[in-house]
């Protein structure tokens, strides 16, 4: 039987994170399944989570021997990954490579020797078995690294615009604006004349997406971010955001801004702010801190998170069909992804380089190629 090479996170009732390389078997594919050989498989921030929980990775140390890392958990922490404690789990969201065997199914049949994007949550693996139902079937002349970043990103990114049209919104707000898919969303946005207000944290960021044709940008870090913010709603009408970061008074100053352009115009009494509903919605994390709000936004809004999956298991089959087929399409320009550093299995569990990029810098995209010695 053939077996593959896999990267495993283990976090104990001992209050310690263990990530392991382990030797496992590959499995026959069922009739709608394949097997892929990963080629590229990106690290991205909700990889992060899963792959070491609440660990001190200043205090990680990683065995060669052994192809294991060991970290303490901070103090105080392993409640919050009580679900998880003492089992074994395997890592990666998505990564794309070849179809090397498939079930009998003629669907997964069609799919032999060809370049397929895989959502399965174990693609940190030299082989991955997914259903076809995971895979976005990519042009002939498509590399794997060109895939590698097909679902999380990009789905996001035209998630995001599909969710503003299904709840009645016309333009929107982002944070992190900068990011890998903070580009895509630009980019979707420009091309289907959508107006976005982008929030960054300084003005390289801003720069970056000047040069990709965004309109309206604001910086967080200026003394005028408010009134930035203020002029940017006021000139677009957005009334929906997707916010990143989670933590901190960020939520907040989107909805007062909102509510601000909402309300100039008001006359007589004002109780309850304008009845525009005002939406924002955290899909991220990149602030752990609490979520601060100043309650100066009126009595018509609404605060939740937002998840990719359970987004798409809302859409009808055939729109998500449409969705794979336009990441297919694009994913050399619109749905681009540079990467910066390519990772062996050792070098992604090695402290130095994990400090790197678990620092999530814009700019900064590693992959891991189950492959590179």
């Amino acid at each position: 039987m053939q077996t593959s090479k896999q990267l495993f996170t283990l976090i104990t009732s001992g209050d310690q994170l263990e990530m392991s390389l382990k030797e496992v078997n590959v499995p026959t594919p069922k009739a709608h399944e394949v097997i892929v050989r990963i080629e590229a498989a990106p690290i991205n921030p909700s990889d992060m989570w899963p792959m070491f929980g609440p660990a001190n990775l200043e205090k990680a140390s990683y065995d060669k021997d052994k192809k294991q890392l060991i970290a303490p958990l901070h103090p105080g922490m392993l409640s919050r990954v009580k679900s998880r404690i003492d089992q074994t789990l395997p890592i990666g969201n998505e990564g794309a490579g070849t179809v090397v065997a498939a079930g009998e199914h003629p669907a997964a049949q069609a799919m032999l020797g060809k370049t397929v994007a895989v959502l399965s949550g174990a693609t940190y693996a030299e082989y991955c078995c997914v259903p076809i139902q995971s895979c976005i079937v990519h042009h002939q002349d498509t590399t794997a690294k060109d895939a590698a970043s097909s679902f999380v990103n990009p789905l996001t990114a035209l998630g995001m615009v599909e969710t503003m049209r299904m709840e009645g919104h016309s333009a929107l707000v982002h944070t992190a604006a900068a990011s890998a898919l903070g580009q895509m969303l630009n980019k979707i946005c420009v091309a289907q004349g959508v107006n976005v207000v982008n929030i960054v944290r300084n003005q390289q960021q801003a720069d970056i997406l000047q040069k990709i044709g965004a309109k309206y940008i604001c910086d967080s870090s200026a003394q005028d971010f408010k009134q930035q913010l203020v002029q940017a709603i006021d000139e677009t009408g957005a009334t929906l955001a997707f916010d990143a970061i989670g933590g901190g008074e960020l939520v907040s100053q989107i909805l007062s801004a909102m509510e601000y352009v909402g309300s100039k115009d008001a006359t007589g009494f004002n109780t309850y702010g304008s009845a525009a509903n005002k939406q924002v919605y955290i899909y991220g994390g990149l602030d752990f801190s609490p979520t601060i709000l100043n309650r100066a936004f009126g009595m018509t809004w609404g605060i939740g998170g937002w998840l990719l999956m359970r987004f798409l298991g809302k859409l009808k089959p055939e729109r998500v069909g449409e969705l794979y087929q336009q990441v297919a399409a694009e994913i050399t320009t619109t749905f681009a992804t540079t990467f910066s550093n390519e990772l062996s299995f050792e070098q992604a569990m090695t402290p130095a380089v994990i400090a790197q990029y678990n620092a999530k810098k814009t700019g900064e995209k590693y992959y891991i190629n189950p492959n590179k010695s």
